[in-house]
This record gives C-alpha cells, sequence and structure tokens, in this order.
C-alpha cells in the first residue's frame, strides 16, 4: 500500500498588509519527497503523526510535498500558482498511490482564489483516479467550505486549542485511509454551516463556554457506524464567503447518519451562541490589573496576534506600561530597523530607540525608549514540548535584548515570531519566572507554554488587524447574515444536512 502526503498551510489574514510570496515559505518550511520525511517525521505536526501511523500500520508513505509559512497576509497569485505546480509536478512523478493523506489549514487564501485549499484540493482530487481516496486533517480555525467537503473522503479537525494534538489528529486520518483502503470502512462525510462567528477570544477548547459542545461530540463518536466529527471554530481574520463556524461528521457507510449527526451537532453550536462573544479587557485595566496581582500574570496581546497573521510589532501594551510606570515586564517586538541598531552600538552600549509601529499604525505608534542592550543572539531555538502549531525549530533571525532603567526588558527580532514557546526566551539567557508580567502575542496559542510559568491570563482587546472585537473589523466579502454581526440572526438546524452553506 503507497499512501501520498501532502500538506499545505497557511492562514491567511486578509486584513494584514504583509503579502504572503514564495519566499514566506522558503523562510518556514518548502520541501518535497524525502525532505518532507527529514523536517516533519519526528514532529508533533499531523505529517509527524502521518508517517508514524503508516510505518506502524505496514503501508508505505510516500512523502510528496509540504509548505508552510507564519500566518500573513493572502498569498500572492503568482506564488500560488507556483507552488500549485510545484505540488502537481511532484505529484505526477510519485509513481502509483493508492490512497493520499492531505494537510490543508482550511483558512488559506490567495490573490487569485479566496477558497485557496478548496481550490487546490480540488485540483488534486481531478488529478487522481476517483478509485484514489483523499483523507485530510484540518486546523480547528479552518474556514469550512462545501469544495473542501466535495474534494475529500474525509477531513478531520484538531480537537484542541492550543493545538496539543496534531500528532494524533494525523495517526487518525493515516488510520482512517488505510483501513478504507483496504475496504475495511467507507467513509461518507457531512457538513453544516451554521451562520455563526465564534469570537477567537472564546476559542480555548479548554474553557467553559466550548464544553458542552466537545461533550456532545465525544458522547456521538460512542455511536456504532461514527468513525469522526470536527468542531471548526473559525478563522475570522479572512473576509471570505467561507468565514464562520462548522461541523463535519465522518460515518462508516451511513451518509444518513453523518447528516443527522452534523445536524445535531451544528444544533447545539447555535444554542450556545451567546456564550462565544465574551467582555473585552481594555489595555489600560489589564496592565493595572496586572501591575496588582501578586501572580505573575500573561497579557494576552489579541490585536496584534503574530500566530494570526498580526504584524508582531504592536506597541499599545509598551505604551501602556510606559504610561503606568510598570517594572519588571517583558514584550517582544519585531524590528529589524531597531536590531540593527543594537548591533552596531555593541553589547553594554545606552542608545535611544523608536521602537515598533514600523509595519502599519493599526497597532500603535513608535515607542522612543532609552536603552541598554543586554546581549544579541542568531535567534534560533528549538522547542521539544507538544506546543501549538507543532513546530519544533523556530527562527526569530538576529535578536537583540534590551532593558530600560524602568525596569522593562524588550526583545526585538529581525524576523516575526509566534509565541508558542518559552525556548524564545530561554535560548537569549532570559528567565520567564524572573518578570511579574509578560507579554504575549496570541490569544489562545501562547497559553500551552506560557501556563509553565503564568499563574494567571489576561486577554487584552487591542486594537489591530487581529482584534478581538469582529465589529471593528472591515468586512467586505464575508457571508451574512452571520450572528453576532448581525444580532438578529435566526437560523434552525437541517433536518437533513447538506454540503451547502445553510441560508
Amino acid at each position: 500500500m503507497r499512501i501520498g502526503i501532502i500538506a499545505w498551510l497557511h492562514e491567511s489574514n486578509t486584513f494584514s498588509n504583509q503579502s504572503t510570496g514564495v519566499d514566506s515559505f522558503q523562510q518556514n518550511l518548502l520541501v518535497t519527497g524525502t525532505g518532507v520525511r527529514r523536517a516533519l517525521e519526528g514532529s508533533h505536526h499531523e505529517v509527524g503523526g502521518f508517517f508514524a501511523a503508516l510505518d506502524a500500520g505496514g503501508a508505505t508513505a510516500v512523502p510528496i510535498f509540504a509548505a508552510r509559512a507564519l500566518p500573513s497576509g493572502p498569498i500572492e497569485a503568482q506564488a500560488f500558482d507556483q507552488l500549485l505546480h510545484m505540488m502537481l509536478n511532484e505529484l505526477q512523478n510519485a509513481g502509483r498511490l493508492d490512497g493520499i493523506l492531505i494537510a490543508p489549514h482550511g483558512a488559506t487564501v490567495s490573490e487569485n482564489f479566496p477558497d485557496a485549499d478548496g481550490h487546490w484540493m480540488s485540483v488534486l482530487k481531478q488529478s487522481v483516479s476517483s478509485q484514489v481516496p483523499i483523507i485530510g486533517t484540518l486546523d480547528a480555525h479552518a474556514n469550512l467550505s462545501p469544495l473542501m467537503v466535495k474534494s475529500a473522503d474525509a477531513l478531520i479537525a484538531y480537537r484542541t486549542n492550543p493545538h496539543l494534538d496534531q500528532r494524533a489528529r494525523g495517526m487518525e486520518a493515516a488510520k482512517m485511509i488505510m483501513q478504507t483502503v483496504r475496504g475495511i470502512i467507507n467513509p461518507q462525510m457531512a457538513a453544516v454551516f451554521p451562520p455563526l462567528a465564534i469570537s477567537i477570544e472564546r476559542q480555548c477548547t479548554d474553557e467553559a463556554w466550548l464544553q458542552p459542545l466537545y461533550r456532545l461530540a465525544d458522547a456521538q463518536l460512542q455511536q456504532p457506524g461514527v468513525l469522526s466529527n470536527s468542531i471548526l471554530l473559525g478563522f475570522p481574520y479572512a473576509d471570505v464567503a467561507e468565514m464562520g463556524s462548522s461541523v463535519i461528521t465522518v460515518t462508516d457507510g451511513d451518509q444518513a447518519l453523518a447528516q443527522e449527526l452534523a445536524a445535531q451537532l451544528a444544533g447545539q453550536m447555535w444554542s450556545l451562541r451567546d456564550n462565544f462573544h465574551g467582555p473585552m479587557l481594555s489595555p489600560a485595566e489589564a496592565v493595572s490589573s496586572a501591575m496588582s496581582s501578586p501572580e505573575r500574570t500573561c497579557l494576552l496581546d489579541m490585536g496584534d496576534n503574530v500566530g494570526g497573521g498580526s504584524s508582531a510589532d504592536g506597541t499599545i501594551l509598551l505604551e501602556e506600561f510606559r504610561r503606568q510606570k510598570t517594572k519588571n515586564a517583558f514584550v517582544c517586538l519585531f524590528d529589524p530597523e531597531a536590531v540593527d541598531q543594537c548591533r552596531e552600538a555593541g553589547t553594554g552600549s545606552s542608545l535611544s530607540l523608536s521602537l515598533g509601529a514600523k509595519t502599519d499604525r493599526l497597532h500603535g505608534d513608535p515607542v522612543l525608549l532609552t536603552v541598554t542592550v543586554r546581549s544579541l543572539h542568531e535567534g534560533r531555538f528549538r522547542e521539544e514540548q507538544p506546543r501549538h502549531g507543532g513546530i519544533t525549530e523556530f527562527d526569530q533571525g538576529r535578536t537583540a535584548v534590551c532593558e530600560t532603567s524602568e525596569g522593562l526588558t524588550v526583545m526585538l527580532t529581525s524576523r516575526r515570531m509566534v509565541p508558542f514557546s518559552l525556548q524564545q526566551l530561554y535560548s537569549c539567557g532570559l528567565d520567564p519566572n524572573s518578570f511579574h508580567i509578560l507579554v504575549a502575542k496570541g490569544v489562545n496559542a501562547p497559553i500551552a507554554a506560557y501556563r509553565d510559568v503564568c499563574p494567571a491570563f489576561l486577554r487584552v482587546n487591542t486594537p489591530g488587524s487581529t482584534s478581538a472585537d469582529m465589529s471593528t473589523l472591515p468586512y467586505q466579502h464575508r457571508r451574512r447574515p452571520l450572528y453576532p454581526l448581525e444580532p438578529d440572526t435566526t437560523w434552525t438546524a437541517p433536518v437533513a444536512a447538506t454540503k451547502s452553506p445553510a441560508n
């Protein structure tokens, strides 16, 4: 049994002014053939799970193509076409395949294809025999489309956010495709698309508002004939027709059951809708609360959420630290210009820097600070533990660690970096336990790492391209109506779900 492996992952923020080219993938991950195994086999990523389960099940893994870029703006049209051509060329050279495992993100947008995942998945399906099953994983933030559903035999989303179960979901998909190829099961998939957008602030699966939904999903899995089900929380920063939440159910040969259970799960999601938009804490309130708390606190900078495609150089919280005379706090900014100035000055030097807000003004204005350069680094580090995104190797480029006389520590990087690993600090000689307040530019993803050192978390309603307040985002193309953006939206779960969005 020969099973092909294809992964193409990008979370595309259409409100970002940072377009995504081929170089964005080259900086992160762009490999073919055996390079896919070398890069991902031992990772906590779903592709690592593909390899592990196929090897254990006696199947031959045929790695074909893997591409991943840090979340940012839509993929440039030429870059998307180039990557698609590369994928199809490698597919053609892969030889006979009995099945294909895929790992799309589910919230990818390109300049030429708003439903970029649906497009490349449909092209893939058209390129192979109808007898070759295609089974894949999806990020829990996928904006599922009918075309994605039509282009695969089964899709399985991560069940945790922060995403710590990626490898497990990859193994689940690989086991399913081996059973399908052997004729043991016959996956039948149904999806339902309620008119609902869940605030990113309420998308942590460990917290109370999502628990009833996942309990129902887990109970459904105990029914005979149910192979899988998935809750797609959605990605609100992709202004496309597919934006919003959805559900999937996969059964063994019973399409009617798949439709019934998907409708049941979507109905439960809709019934909980009032739980999915919470209070918004201002920067001033958050900093004041953290300063007065006896516990070490992580401030989650929701408006400058790097893992959601934001700029990584937002200064709102840094400015609030200065205004409230905060001491013993840490913040990281993407600022290549300031890194160069620190390197030129050298370790131990003091200088005045205009920090941050160089990408845009959506996330604050530059902050002028006098700092002392504490240390300089190359910015590479490794994470051994399962963390959000399943990433093992990180490279934030040349890095400078600076301190102010007021007691602030500012890490400056020459590449945008997601705050998914405490090794980002340890590798630069910083102990996160030594700070009273740490800023992580994210919402839920940083919790997996930062809860090792922070007893308390505060989600902060900062402005920006990843604002948690969806009413502030300039949507033009999303489907309408969507609750809570259209608060009077009404909807009833269909008696028999279809593969088209519900109206």
